[in-house]
């Protein structure tokens, strides 16, 4: 029988890339997401044969439970990994967040995270030892990133999830990984980073002379996740600066943090009006 991942934000971007790297490797794929033409559309890169989509939101529990088992009876029955990949950017000087832009990072970046853990729980146990939760964090979650506070939050919140269950699920034989990519070339990275600015986060990048790394490069580092023992994997050269920084260099860190935050924070040429 055939290995099967379930990934969430499936429609698009890094979800999409996770999608095709498993299928290539030989997985029965699940799609998650609220949208339906793009599940689709992954479907039909990976083979309709080789793939399941279901509609859903990540912040709706019962929702979850749903998804899943739907998932394993179109799959025979098993599930060995479990990508909470679903996510949403939000970047900006902190006064300049709406309280709705807030609440849905959160809801979904952070809370998403855990109903997923929640609902995956019973399904790791039945394929252990050796099945996964992976979930997707940031090089936001290595250090925090001046113009994205909440943001930042969220992926910090992700790898403390991913540590803890690492702990917790031990006992199971689950493994708990996570990749923390840097900035991804995928359609997200075009878009504004909150209502108050006029200005794409790929725009942001180049003018803090940060590179933007292949999707493809995530899709790889998902799978030796899934499939190594390293506990968070950091995808890009921004990635892995940070991650050597923050250990060895905080001091410099926080220099040039606060050296390149206008770049993130917008300055007055990016904001609407």
């Amino acid at each position: 029988m055939k290995k099967a991942i379930f990934i969430t934000g499936g429609a698009s971007g890094i979800g999409r890339a996770i999608a095709k790297r498993f299928a290539e490797g030989g997985w029965f794929v699940g799609l998650g997401d609220v949208d339906e033409q793009g599940m689709v559309e992954t479907q039909h890169q990976i083979g309709l044969g080789y793939s399941f989509g279901h509609k859903f939101d990540v912040r709706n529990r019962d929702a979850w439970d749903e998804a899943l088992n739907a998932f394993s009876m179109a799959s025979g029955g098993r599930i060995d990994v479990v990508a909470n990949n679903a996510g949403i950017p939000l970047g900006g000087t902190l006064d300049t967040n709406s309280v709705a832009e807030i609440e849905r990072c959160l809801d979904i970046n952070l809370k998403g995270v855990l109903f997923g853990a929640q609902a995956a729980l019973p399904h790791l146990q039945k394929t252990a030892p050796g099945s996964c939760l992976l979930n997707t964090a940031s090089a936001a979650g290595i250090y925090g990133t001046a113009g994205a506070s909440v943001y930042s939050a969220t992926k910090f919140g992700v790898r403390a999830i991913t540590e803890s269950l690492d702990g917790e699920w031990a006992q199971y034989g689950i493994n708990v990984r996570s990749i923390m990519p840097s900035f991804i070339d995928t359609p997200l990275i075009d878009q504004v980073s909150n209502s108050q600015t006029n200005v794409a986060i790929r725009d942001q990048v180049t003018a803090a002379g940060l590179e933007i790394t292949p999707v493809s490069e995530v899709a790889d580092a998902a799978w030796d996740a899934v499939h190594g023992d390293k506990l968070h994997v950091p995808v890009g050269k921004t990635a892995k600066r940070a991650a050597f920084a923050a250990r060895w260099l905080p001091g410099q860190m926080r220099k040039q943090g606060r050296s390149k935050a206008n770049s993130f924070t917008g300055g007055e040429g990016a904001r609407k009006g």
